[in-house]
């Protein structure tokens, strides 16, 4: 019951965000971070009409598809943590969305393992915005190149970007890195027209006002709807 009223919570605040900048509500994407969490936790969030759910760890994300196949054949999995070349076909054929693609190397190997029975990939190249030696993505002024390599890739398809920014409750600060990344995304979008590029996401329970006011199309959202994480 805590999930379900959680969820209304959070679908609340956004609404009222997309109010306060002029946004339209749909413009907005709620992806539940299930990382650590079981099936149970999932299966209530589902059932208060949560669709979409995102997975940081390659073999827990793949055991709770394989739960789910059957029972929820309309659940969107997006794998949105560090991926090792090593794991890359476990989450060509098993997930809808990969979020942190930022090599060619990643790239080529989802393309090649996507299943040719599957709808391509969709797939968001991470930025590392605040440029953190600890985080994974590309510097801005990669982005182009790698989107070309994307761009004549059959299996995979390129809709946009992704981003952690550095924690900070500094709302100048946020906004700042928020906006460079809309921007990129504006940039992006006029480089390849031809493509169906229309997602950022940014913004997690800490700072999803200001991801949504800066331009955020997806907010991923964990402690906030499931509670503080297990890691034992």
């Amino acid at each position: 019951m805590e999930i379900a009223k959680n969820l209304q919570n959070i679908h609340k605040n956004i609404q009222l965000s997309c109010l306060n900048h002029h946004r339209d509500r749909d413009s907005v994407k709620l992806l539940a971070v299930s990382k650590t969490k079981p099936v149970e936790d999932i299966e209530t969030a589902y059932q208060a009409g949560q669709r979409a759910f995102g997975e940081n760890y390659v073999q827990e994300g793949v055991e709770k598809i394989e739960y789910f196949k059957t029972k929820h054949t309309d659940i969107e999995w997006h794998f949105i943590g560090p991926l090792q070349s090593n794991k890359t076909r476990l989450v060509a054929e098993n997930f809808d969305w990969m979020q942190t693609l930022d090599r060619n190397k990643i790239a080529s190997r989802l393309n090649e393992q996507r299943p040719v029975n599957k709808a391509p990939l969709n797939v968001l190249i991470q930025i590392n915005i605040s440029d953190e030696s600890s985080k994974s993505g590309i510097q801005p002024d990669e982005m182009i190149t790698l989107a070309k390599f994307i761009k004549n890739l059959p299996h995979l398809r390129l809709r946009g970007l992704m981003a952690i920014p550095a924690a900070t409750d500094n709302i100048v600060e946020q906004e700042q890195a928020f906006t460079a990344m809309n921007q990129l995304l504006i940039k992006l979008k006029q480089a390849f027209p031809e493509q169906q590029i229309d997602t950022l996401s940014m913004g997690m329970t800490d700072d999803m006002a200001s991801a949504i006011k800066c331009g955020s199309t997806m907010v991923r959202i964990g402690t906030a709807i499931f509670g503080h994480r297990n890691y034992d």
